[in-house]
């Protein structure tokens, strides 16, 4: 049932263009699996059928950031809540692209809404394995949560680094970021 190709065909991206959310998994060569779901409201953008960035604000945690430092393979799964059913699976290498970084403003200036902004990923697809997903229940969509953009509109440039510095420099495992170092 499962079908893997290189790349996103037209339905892929349509399919993924009409999620509500995607789920990121990420490790490091030891410690905890990350599993993290994510909204899409503008920080999913879809290049070709090779590249997606993704654009991430900071939060809880930095995860992510951590892991790929050590291990840069990244799987971003969508599954169909609503609709014929379908789970899309990405197997992807990734790069993190930060604020400090040359590169910041070309990356950037692929998304609207910049405030808050933590990291952008640049995600290279390797493999995308679409399955059946006859097995996802069924889901109404009531909207997205508006609680971390209400936070990051109350809080200046400044505490959002301060917030980061805190929270965001070592994973959960203390494994370093990266964030504001090399």
């Amino acid at each position: 049932m499962a079908n893997i190709t290189d790349k996103l065909s037209k339905l892929d991206i349509e399919f993924i263009e009409n999620q509500k959310m995607f789920f990121v998994s990420t490790t490091p060569k030891e410690g905890k699996i990350n599993l993290s779901p994510k909204g899409l409201d503008d920080t999913f953008k879809i290049i070709d059928e090779n590249k997606i960035l993704w654009l991430n604000y900071f939060g809880s945690g930095n995860e992510t950031a951590a892991h790929l430092l050590e291990d840069n393979r990244m799987t971003i799964m969508f599954c169909a809540f609503e609709g014929a059913p379908n789970i899309l699976r990405l197997y992807c290498k990734v790069k993190a692209i930060q604020k400090r970084d040359d590169a910041w403003e070309e990356y950037i200036s692929h998304f609207s809404t910049k405030r808050a902004a933590r990291q952008v990923f640049e995600v290279t697809i390797e493999n995308v394995n679409n399955s059946c997903g006859k097995g996802v229940p069924l889901y109404d969509f009531l909207g997205q949560r508006e609680d971390l953009p209400m936070i990051y509109n109350k809080m200046s440039e400044e505490e959002h680094i301060a917030y980061m510095k805190k929270k965001n420099v070592l994973s959960f495992d203390g494994k370093d970021t990266k964030l504001f170092e090399d």
